[in-house]
Formats: structure tokens, sequence, C-alpha cells
């Protein structure tokens, strides 16, 4: 928090203490763009530390950061949308099946899809794609 935390930039202390007793998230938000970036804490079980060994680095903005692969993001908006029903997960995940096109480890997201239990999700989401 302390190296997100500048005059332009708005991270609540508070959210973060309480995202990290919860395994949940919190954000950071750039008041000159108004871009928020969500920060999620990983959760402890098989999946999510997989996720966390793929990650990536990335550079933003001078600071150095640990960001999801295209694959992990799928999966994670596919249990979003299970848990919440949200047609906009499914519609993100579509998305993001379009402009990957080949690039996606199919047998990867084939393998957590069925151990997660995110199939119909995924079927939505790639029949949405085409």
């Amino acid at each position: 928090v302390a190296s997100l935390s500048s005059p332009d930039r708005y991270v609540s202390p508070d959210a973060a203490i309480e995202a990290l007793e919860h395994e949940t998230m919190f954000n950071v938000v750039d008041s000159r763009t108004g871009w928020k970036a969500d920060l999620i804490i990983r959760k402890s079980r098989a999946f999510s530390e997989t996720e966390f060994a793929r990650r990536q680095p990335m550079h933003f903005d001078g600071v150095q950061l640990w960001v999801a692969t295209l694959e992990d993001l799928i999966i994670a908006k596919l249990e979003w949308a299970q848990l919440g029903g949200s047609a906009r997960q499914i519609e993100d995940v579509a998305r993001l099946l379009r402009v990957a096109g080949d690039a996606c480890d199919v047998a990867y997201l084939n393998y957590w899809v069925h151990v997660l239990g995110v199939e119909q999700q995924w079927h939505k989401a790639r029949a949405a794609s085409e």
C-alpha cells in the first residue's frame, strides 16, 4: 500500500487489510487518469497457488507489479461469473478469447475449468467468442 500511495493515487489501507484477512480484493485509483487497478489477494487453494506461480512482471508508473496470465484471468472471470451469474464476466472472457486467438493455452484452461467446475460458464464464453 505504501509503495502505491501518492498524491495522485488513492489506496485504502483499511480495504487492503480487510482483503488480506478475507482473501478478497481491493483497488488503487489513479485520480489523474481515472484508471483503477484491482489487487487480488491469493487464496489458499491449488489453483490460486498455480496462478500465483505463473504471474508475470509488469512495470506501471515506475512501480514493478505482478499480473496474472491471460489464462488465469480467464479462469478467474469464469469463477466470478459462476458466483455472481454476471453476463459481463462471460462477455469479458469471450472478448479475451477473440483477441488472444491461438495464444491461449487451451489444455491449461480445460484442466482448470474441469477442476473448478466452471464448464457451463466456459461453454457460454467460447460460444460467445465465435
